[in-house]
Order: C-alpha cells, then structure tokens, then sequence
C-alpha cells in the first residue's frame, strides 16, 4: 500500500511541476535534462510492472526456489525486460546519439536478449561467452576502448582493445554472479550509475549524461520491487544487461583529460567491488579445484560470492545488501575525490567517505554482537 501511495504522490507532484510549454523543453532549457530523463525512465517501468507480472505467470518465467537459493516460493524474473524497455523508450524520447551510444544500444540489446533467452531455454556457456564477446567487440568497434597511461603504438592500441572486450565481458559477468539476493545487483546498479552521474553532470558530458540517468531511473523503479522481499527478480537478462552499459559506461565517461593514471583507475575503483568478487571467487575456485575451464567458471553456482560470506557470518538479507551497496559507495566517492578539483567540494566527499566507514564499521559489530550473544546462548561460550 505504501509503495502505491508513494508512486501516486509522486505522479501527482510530476504532473505539478510540469510548466507551460512542458517539462522536457523547460528540463532541456534549465539544463537538468537528465532529471527529466531519469524521471521517465522511472515511471516507464512502474506502468509496465503489472504487465511484466501477467507476462511471467503466463509464460511460466519464474524463478523457482531449491536448496542453493533463498527465496521460499516462485518469483517472476523479468524484471530486466522492464529495465531494458524502460531505458530504451527513454534514450528513444531523448533521441540525442553519439557513435558510442549507438554501440551501447546495439551491445545492451544483444546482451539483453541472450539472457533474457537464457532464462526461458537454457543456453551454452560456450554460446553465451561468444556473444557477449561479440557484443563487447561492437561497443570497442563503435569507440569505446580503455585509453592507457602510456603510448605503446600499434601494441597499444591492440591491446587496448583487448582489455577493454575483457573488461566489458568481465563486468557483465561479474553483474550476473553479484545478483544473489533480494536487492543487491540493483542497488549497486543505482550507486553506481549515480556516481557516474555526478562525474558526467559535474563536467557537462551531456551524452555520458543521458544515458547513465535513462539507466539509473529505470533500475530504481525496478529496486522497489526488488529490496527484500522480493517481488521480482532481474533474471539473466536483466543482470548482464545493467553490468553491460555500466562497463560501457566506465569507458564512456572521461575521468580526467590531462591525468592519464586517474582516467585508467577511477572506474575501477567505481566497480571495484563487483570486480573483487569476481576474481576472488575465481582464484578461490581455481585453487580448491572447482573448476577447471572457462566453461565450467561460466556455469558454476557455488555459494561463495561476498553475499553468501555474509550472510553466513550473521548479516540479514537486507543488511547484506545495504552493506555490500555502502562499500561500492564508498569505493565511488573515493574516485570522485580523484576527479573534481575543487578542495572544499572534495572536504565534503571526504567527510562523506568517513561517515560511511563509520557505518560499515558500526555494521559489522552489531552483527559480531549478536553473533557472540546467539553463541554464549547456547552455552558455547563460558
């Protein structure tokens, strides 16, 4: 009921302070385009969400709970076809494309419907890695390449191309292997994409601009049916889907134009965490022998992300959630600290960073409380 209420109230107030001549012209005028971008991207995906339902129980696209999962009954994992279309009807009503976002919107789609087939019919791994590979082939082809501190030549240029396709598959599926529970992909799509948002808008990218808010507001109309309990999932298409544009993102924004070191690290710093995650439950895998191929690295589905880490150690669904979500925050302010230039802004982000090293720190104790208080219960402490 409450979740209804807000969305009418916030319907209600857009259709208030939408000024004669309309609030896109008035958005476009005033320079906050990308508010009005974000707004209906927003509001795309709560109108199709009844529809989104009807079409996953029709077609019988749930996601059913086993032993490896949490939930305890069915839930409809299409959510990522409401992100999709929700971002694609917004950048379509903005119609301003550069080359790089021609190739995001051909890449995104792509990834999108492999899956988004993926949850319907089993695919390959080996299928998969190759179309994700030609997916992040077309976003290097369309411009978008990792530019080095250094000037190699030729080999440079070869290998940043080689880099870049690695850090696009690798983001996309670093994404898909973070959406464990209830919340956690999405909200780290928002952080995320809310970062990059206060780079671009800092600096005027405009097109950078627009397209990261068309993405953030379709994902946070989609994270209130998703926080813990989750009414809907984001499925395979949905997960690869968000990490695609945001490692397409990453290479999009310019971070700093006369300080190569800083426009190499800022975005990884951004997505640091599900970059950790990715390779350490790699190498973690690799040393106990649990795989032993890219195939077998693909299709693994153990419990052993930083999700299920914490969730073992005491941390509830949600404080799992918000807890992983403030870290890559923190990660992302430090990289805005590497960006802006002005001291008392950066005085801010730094405080900022303190009080949300306060709060993860605070986190972990509460849970270490109660963890000591369950065991001393149970008479195994004395």
């Amino acid at each position: 009921m409450f979740k209804k209420i807000a969305i009418l109230f916030g319907l209600s107030f857009f259709i208030y302070i939408i000024p004669p001549g309309g609030f896109s012209a008035w958005s476009f005028e005033s320079g906050i385009r990308w508010v009005y971008l974000f707004i209906i991207a927003f509001l795309i995906f709560n109108l199709l969400y009844p529809l989104l339902e009807k079409i996953a129980l029709r077609f019988n696209i749930l996601d059913f709970p086993n032993e490896r999962k949490i939930h305890k009954i069915p839930v409809p994992r299409i959510g990522g076809l409401g992100i999709y279309l929700a971002f694609i009807f917004t950048l379509l009503r903005n119609f301003q494309f550069s080359r790089e976002i021609v190739g995001i919107l051909i890449g995104s789609s792509i990834i999108f419907f492999l899956g988004f087939f993926d949850d319907i019919k089993s695919i390959s791994a080996f299928k998969r890695l190759f179309v994700q590979l030609l997916a992040a082939l077309i976003a290097v082809e369309m411009g978008l390449s990792i530019k080095f501190p250094v000037n190699w030549g030729f080999y440079g240029i070869l290998l940043s191309y080689v880099i870049s396709i690695l850090w696009i598959v690798g983001i996309t599926n670093a994404f898909n292997f973070m959406d464990g529970i209830d919340g956690l992909a999405s909200s780290m799509g928002v952080v995320i994409s809310v970062i990059f948002l206060i780079v671009v808008v800092g600096t005027e990218q405009y097109k950078v601009m627009f397209i990261t808010a068309s993405l953030c507001g379709s994902i946070c109309g989609f994270l209130i049916y998703n926080w813990n309990p989750a009414r809907i999932f984001l499925g395979d298409g949905g997960s690869t889907f968000i990490g695609y544009v945001l490692a397409c993102i990453g290479i999009y924004v310019s971070w700093a134009n006369n300080n190569p070191v800083v426009a190499f690290s800022a975005p990884i710093m951004v997505l640091f965490i599900p970059i950790f995650d990715l390779i350490y439950t790699t190498i973690s895998r690799i040393k106990n022998k649990q795989i032993a191929s890219i195939k077998q690295w693909l299709e693994y589905t153990g419990r052993d992300h930083l999700h299920h880490r914490l969730l073992l150690i005491g941390f509830s669904i949600r404080e799992t959630a918000l807890f992983i979500t403030l870290l890559n925050l923190l990660c992302g302010l430090i990289a805005i600290t590497l960006v802006i230039k002005d001291e008392n802004m950066r005085a801010y982000v730094s405080f900022l960073e303190i009080i949300l090293l306060f709060i993860i720190v605070v986190m972990i104790m509460l849970v270490a409380r109660n963890k000591i208080s369950t065991i001393e219960k149970n008479g195994e402490v004395k």
